[in-house]
């Protein structure tokens, strides 16, 4: 359900997952690699997931009049980047994490060395895919989209730097170094989803400049409501450990705001998200969906 109560359909909304899936299976089988760091890639790859930012990059692509299929390759490179952040950040020198997505992490599936090393394994296929392949109308944007990669996977690093290593501007308050710290970690990949997506769909100036606002909102709404989960859900319900953050004593919304503020902050966003496709038609929808999906989402 939405904020406003309306059904929205998930199975629908993701369905644009199962071609990416097809996409990343298909250059696991034709890329050269030991068979174990291929099982290693497939365990973290393509286990259990809702698959948000391929599907954000198919529906910016379809947004601005693109087609679906040229945004495949584009669709499968961020998702080999969000798998390779998710097990390096879930190894025990980061956040030392058991559970992901309801099953062991990689590093307690197939032991730390191969996780490191399957880690490193998808972001360089991420590269891989984007510049080797892909349907020929997106052929014109490779260098653009690589410079987008490159410079979002940048700023998820940074994010990680600022969340589990800091060093902040002591003038800056905990609220601003929090934003900072999720507007990269997480916001990053989210805003580079939609704005690779636009690209490859051939979006004009301020189509991009459109839909980069919406994943600015979508991109903080995400990881408030993820603030949120930690401290209202099980580790059950969530397929991950609950309450690690406030353990461990990160800067979380609910800490510095309390949870009501926090919920009332979610709702500024998703409104800032629709306000962004306010000139954008039906193809959009989904995009609207997803932003009401975003900011409910149980887990």
């Amino acid at each position: 359900m939405t904020s406003e109560g309306r059904s929205v359909d998930l199975d629908r909304l993701t369905a644009p997952a199962q071609a990416v899936e097809r996409e990343l299976e298909a250059l696991l089988q034709r890329r050269p690699m030991p068979g174990n760091l291929r099982q290693a890639i497939r365990y973290a790859l393509l286990g259990p997931g809702k698959r948000l930012r391929p599907v954000l990059v198919v529906h910016a692509c379809e947004a601005v009049g693109g087609h679906a299929d040229a945004a495949l390759p584009v669709a499968g490179a961020l998702e080999l980047v969000h798998c390779f952040s998710l097990v390096h950040d879930d190894l025990p020198a980061m956040d030392d994490d058991d559970l992901r997505r309801g099953r062991p992490t990689l590093h307690r599936h197939a032991g730390e060395a191969m996780a490191i090393l399957a880690g490193d394994a998808m972001l360089s296929l991420a590269f891989e895919l984007i510049a080797g392949r892909g349907a020929a109308g997106a052929q014109r944007w490779r260098g653009e989209l690589t410079r987008e990669l490159a410079t979002a996977t940048g700023d998820m690093i940074a994010g990680q730097v600022y969340d589990t290593l800091p060093e902040f501007d002591q003038a800056m308050q905990p609220l601003e170094r929090l934003e900072l710290i999720h507007r990269h970690k997480t916001g990053a990949l989210l805003r580079a989803a939609c704005r690779m997506g636009a690209i490859v769909g051939g979006a004009g100036p301020r189509q991009l400049e459109a839909l980069t606002a919406y994943a600015e909102a979508v991109g903080l709404m995400f990881q408030v409501v993820d603030d949120l989960l930690d401290v209202t859900r099980t580790t059950e319900q969530l397929g991950k450990a609950a309450g690690k953050d406030a353990d461990k004593g990160k800067l979380t919304y609910p800490g510095l705001i309390g949870v009501e503020a926090s919920w009332a902050e979610v709702h500024r966003l998703r409104e800032s998200a629709h306000a962004a496709l306010r000139d954008f038609g039906a193809p959009a929808d989904p995009l609207r969906e997803l932003a009401d999906y975003m900011a409910v989402r149980e887990r």
